[in-house]
């Protein structure tokens, strides 16, 4: 997928425009980036930034992504780097894109393996002292072949995944599983809430004991392979 100039393009969950300000200077002063986001602090970065390159073709939206809509056929692209696990509803959101997608135009996205992240053993954690196995925030797109379903299902094709392998260190002292995290990475779960402070105690003891099993001098290696996806209208 080549980007041209004067094509609208949409960009989901902008941040700080990381991805709208060189897009917006590929598809030049006859086209158009839209950036929209729930954060007003990186919504602020994003506008210095953009400010600060002169550019005037970049419109960033203050709102949820998830609720916010556009008409038909709007954009030539749209782009969502990172958090389309964050969504509720990830077959909502992409049957949305495919609605805002012109014929023929692109939808891209990243996002990690379901092995991320240390995922599953947060989940073998979770499992162990809850007695019941939650379902992980990477898994309904944490492997090509889910990747692909959930995008046929959304009436996408030409379905192209590029797998990026990488990995990190991070310090042993970085080794709780606090229950911010938790939330974040079972998708709020009605069952967290209902923990007890001996059962998240319990938890936070027995992730450290797994963690310090995993590690070495440099740290404990955590999985940080990404997803690449493309599909087409």
């Amino acid at each position: 997928m080549t980007l041209h100039s004067g094509q609208k393009i949409l960009d989901v969950a902008t941040g700080t425009a990381l991805v709208a300000i060189p897009v917006s200077e590929k598809v030049g002063s006859e086209g158009y980036v839209i950036g929209i986001d729930m954060t007003p602090g990186m919504l602020h970065q994003a506008r210095l930034k953009i400010a600060a390159a002169n550019l005037q073709n970049i419109e960033l939206i203050e709102a949820d992504a998830a609720y916010f809509n556009f008409s038909h056929s709007s954009f030539d692209v749209v782009f969502c780097c990172e958090v389309i696990l964050l969504f509720p509803d990830i077959l909502a959101i992409l049957k949305k894109w495919y609605r805002f997608s012109k014929p023929g135009g692109f939808v891209t996205f990243t996002c990690p393996p379901e092995t991320a992240f240390m995922a599953s053993l947060q989940q073998k954690i979770c499992a162990r002292v809850l007695g019941v196995s939650l379902p992980h925030i990477l898994e309904p797109l944490g492997t090509p072949e889910k990747c692909r379903n959930l995008l046929n299902q959304a009436g996408f094709k030409d379905i192209e995944i590029k797998i990026e392998p990488s990995g990190r260190y991070r310090p042993l002292r970085d080794n709780r599983l606090s229950v911010i995290a938790m939330k974040i990475n079972f998708k709020g779960n009605p069952l967290l809430s209902k923990l007890s402070q001996e059962q998240l105690n319990q938890l936070q003891v027995e992730y450290k004991a797994e963690i310090e099993k995993l590690a070495t001098d440099q740290g404990i290696w955590e999985d940080t392979t990404k997803f690449f996806v493309r599909a087409r209208k």
